[in-house]
């Protein structure tokens, strides 16, 4: 019999155990092990049945229990410990209150459609959401005033299960907020605070507002499962990445405009300071932007200013990240559709359709006039813009160069801050604890940990890996019987699971998305080969692999199904093993685990692939194509190189020569030196690599290392810039009209002559040149621009390879808005060397000078 109605009933704590609510309610429990282990002082066996949750565990304990531990002198001092440590670490000064200077803005919004927080939280897919997570943690670990804006999924993503067949199967379970780690916000009167949104002319749609505490940091998930919308309306935050294009769009303006209403509202009820910098995260926030410019044009009681104004203002004070190497990765919409949603009853009423439209249009050569591009309408958003890896700064440079013609790549304004990982969520427990026994400060914060790494014995680091892996295995055994039997085998037939994988085996970790360039199956390409490295008598492989497929993604599923194939046979199941419903619970014994993590995507379409940073910090290899930021920091010896064949144009021959020179890597040289064990059964040479991979990566790789880039290199500039705009409004304005001056008035920019002396026939190092150039101005006045003389090595086709600039100056100015600029430059390396002179906008609002898409060159 079904019920006609669900709800949760919430425990009733005794006096004494309040603190377990409060502990309870901030995630900082899942990457904090002391208070996990008061919640497995609780009840162990229902700790682990459900799957380590507070939340549910507290609703499943009896009151029996409760009182008994109401009474438990050692249980409450080991609480009230737990509960002193968190009000210190909440109230506590911080990195950013000591470090973070004048400058830093008072709060940051941080927009993303997706956050891998904790399992228990199920609102991610992906390397997108963790990399997320992780932002929110470790701003809260370095105190950074951040608030996250999300959406609440009622069926986050999905669940994957196999076939009989190996097929990817999905389902959707129903998550109950009140069964998770969230609180309503409400309104003073004790309503529940909503935000609205004109959808069209009939209904509004209406969001309630989740808000989960992420430590430090509040994350609001704004939910539409609300009475007052139809159903149509309350369906738009049902899943992440589902449904059609259409609905993807309601949720991105739910997620934009909503967001920013959702932002006011946390900011007037409890008082927190309103951001002063905009994050978006991914292209599919954009359309927050469109709402900051309406409360400052089109709102009531708004400063009223008109639309380039507007802009000027909201685009100061954003930041935009890409994380898509691929144009199929970017949201775009047909340009109807967007154009139907904002031409009528708009949901950011009074801002003009057309200047919308303007925004997302791929007006660029071999860009598409009937679609709307979220990632394009990104970047004419944002003042500041970045990649997730140094060459994934490269390909977006190239990517998106059309937005920026006028310019060469390097020039094109987007930057990179690589990704990092947050080290308490994903580093084992033990390798922490095996830190402080050799006098590691852990306190210190991330430095206090590589201080030890070489005072450690090899012995106790070789033991400690060896308990990782064995839980890896057991953790891996019970997964491949659960999923055995949800494929229809009986009990019986699963004897051999006992005995599969082992903890004394090398162990290889491969788990991520399974899109094509992923190349799951790229180590399948000779499955003789494969099987003779895992069965190999004296070296042998193990291999733990994991992925989910997208739902409508028929091709990544037949990778998935190949692979399973692979490891049901009877020959190899019992080294390779395909572990279904990869999760962040699956992921944190799955990194510690493993001796070398495995990465053979097809480069550069790995945009950063962070999950290697996470094995390296427990102490595991690297084995990977360089891409993303392998690319930036393997140094020969903290790992292996997977020669790329980037010169094949044949993807069948290249997956060939790559697969072959991965199979040669582990049999020539990863599994000899694993195995390459002295008299004390230790093998040196592997953990020499070991902790050359700890020093020299540990400190690259962390999140809090990456949040700190992006508070120096791009919040507080934008915090800054913002302030200068956003006082009376007027420094706004007068840059929304000199950019209009400097756009109209370009055409009339030439450089007519340039002239040098002072090189002769035979320079040498400190000769000294001089540069003088004839530039007209038309127009525009040497003020309004920055002629420069680019200068540095060149290649055999006369292109400036790391050139560098030097501003020259008004020598003198003639009738007809002519001037001569000069300039000098000393000769300071031998070698090739190529000079020319450019024109560009000059303005100190500017974040880079090609931020107007104009340049003037000779000829």
């Amino acid at each position: 019999m079904r019920a006609i109605r669900r709800f949760t009933v919430r425990p009733v704590l005794p006096e004494a155990l309040a603190s377990l609510g409060v502990l309870a309610g901030n995630l900082r429990w899942s990457w904090h092990p002391p208070t996990q282990d008061v919640f497995a002082a609780v009840h162990p066996e229902l700790w682990e049945s459900t799957g380590r949750d507070p939340v549910r565990l507290l609703g499943a304990v009896d009151t029996g229990r409760l009182d008994e531990l109401a009474h438990d002198r050692g249980f409450l001092d080991q609480l009230e410990a737990a509960r002193s440590d968190l009000d210190a670490y909440l109230s506590g000064e911080q990195w950013y209150q000591r470090r973070g200077g004048d400058d830093a803005p008072r709060a940051i919004a941080y927009f993303s459609p997706e956050y891998g927080i904790t399992a228990v939280l199920p609102q991610y897919s992906g390397g997108l959401g963790i990399l997320a997570g992780d932002h929110l943690k470790a701003a809260s670990d370095l105190g950074v005033p951040l608030v996250g804006v999300g959406l609440l999924y009622r069926h986050g993503y999905f669940k994957q299960a196999l076939s009989r067949e190996g097929w990817q199967q999905e389902t959707y379970p129903v998550l109950d907020p009140d069964e998770l780690p969230l609180s309503l916000l409400h309104e003073p009167d004790g309503s529940r605070a909503k935000v609205r949104i004109t959808i069209d002319t009939d209904a509004e749609l209406v969001a309630r507002i989740w808000v989960a505490h992420v430590g430090r940091i509040p994350l609001l998930l704004l939910d539409t499962d609300v009475e007052e919308n139809p159903d149509h309306f309350r369906a738009v935050t049902d899943r992440l990445y589902g449904g059609t294009s259409e609905h993807r769009l309601r949720q991105e303006l739910l997620l934009g405009v909503g967001g920013v209403r959702a932002l006011r509202a946390y900011s007037r009820i409890t008082g927190a300071p309103a951001p002063e910098v905009f994050h978006t995260n991914e292209g599919h926030a954009g359309f927050l932007g469109l709402e900051r410019i309406r409360e400052l044009s089109a709102a009531e009681g708004g400063p009223g200013l008109d639309f380039d104004t507007a802009l000027e203002v909201s685009r100061a004070s954003t930041v935009f990240t890409t994380h898509t190497p691929v144009p199929a990765g970017i949201d775009r919409f047909d340009r109807e559709l967007v154009e139907q949603y904002f031409g009528g009853a708009s949901p950011v009423p009074g801002v003009p359709v057309e200047r919308i439209l303007g925004l997302g249009a791929e007006d660029y050569e071999g860009g598409d006039a009937g679609v709307f591009n979220m990632a394009v309408m990104g970047f004419r958003l944002a003042q500041r813009a970045n990649g997730v890896s140094r060459l994934h700064g490269h390909v977006s440079r190239e990517m998106f160069n059309g937005l920026w013609s006028a310019f060469d790549e390097a020039d094109v304004p987007i930057t990179s801050i690589t990704n990092g990982v947050h080290a308490p969520t994903w580093v084992g427990r033990e390798v922490f604890e095996l830190a402080a026994g050799h006098g590691a400060d852990l306190h210190r914060g991330d430095d206090g940990f590589w201080d030890v790494v070489d005072k450690v014995p090899g012995e106790e680091i070789w033991a400690t890996k060896r308990l990782l892996r064995e839980r890896l295995v057991k953790d891996a055994r019970k997964r491949l019987a659960k999923s055995w039997s949800k494929r229809g085998l009986a009990p019986a037939e699963l004897s051999w699971i006992d005995s599969a994988l082992d903890p004394d085996v090398l162990t290889i970790g491969f788990a991520r998305r399974v899109p094509s360039y992923k190349r799951l199956t790229l180590m399948l390409s000779d499955p003789e080969r494969l099987k003779r490295l895992l069965l190999h008598p004296e070296r042998p492989v193990q291999l733990v692999i994991a992925g989910k497929a997208h739902p409508a993604d028929e091709g990544g599923k037949r990778l998935i199904q190949e692979m399973v194939r692979f490891a049901d046979d009877p020959e190899v199941r019992h080294r390779i093993a395909f572990l279904p419903n990869y999760d962040i619970a699956m992921a944190q014994p799955l990194y510690p685990g493993c001796d070398v993590w495995l990465n053979n995507p097809l480069r550069p379409y790995e945009a950063c692939g962070t999950s290697g940073m996470k094995a390296a910090l427990n102490g595991g290899l690297n084995l990977s194509i360089l891409d993303g930021w392998w690319d930036e920091w393997y140094d020969g010896s903290n790992g292996w190189a997977i020669p790329s064949a980037d010169g094949v144009d044949d993807p069948e021959r290249r997956d060939e020569l790559e697969a072959t020179a991965l199979y040669d890597l582990i049999e020539n040289e990863v599994a000899p030196r694993f195995y390459d064990v002295g008299p004390d059964g230790v093998p040196a040479r592997w953990l020499e690599m070991v902790r050359h991979t700890l020093k020299s990566l540990g400190p690259k790789v962390l999140a809090t290392r990456m949040v700190r880039d992006y508070v120096r290199q791009l919040y507080t500039p934008a915090a800054v810039t913002g302030r200068r705009l956003n006082t009376d409004w007027t420094g706004a304005g007068e840059l929304a009209a000199w950019k209009k001056r400097v756009r109209t008035g370009w055409d009339g920019v030439r450089v007519e002559h340039v002239e040098s002396s002072g090189v002769g026939d035979a320079p040498q190092i400190g000769t000294v040149l001089t540069v003088r150039a004839f530039v007209s101005l038309g127009e525009l006045s040497p003020d309004d621009v920055d002629v420069q003389l680019v200068h540095g090595v060149i290649d055999s086709d006369d292109q400036l390879v790391g050139a560098a600039t030097e501003s020259l100056s008004v020598g003198e100015s003639y009738q007809g808005g002519r001037h001569r600029f000069d300039g000098t430059v000393a000769l300071n390396r031998s070698g090739a060397f190529g000079y020319t002179v450019r024109v560009v906008p000059r303005n100190d609002l500017l974040a880079s000078p090609a931020e107007l898409g104009v340049i003037a060159l000779p000829g």
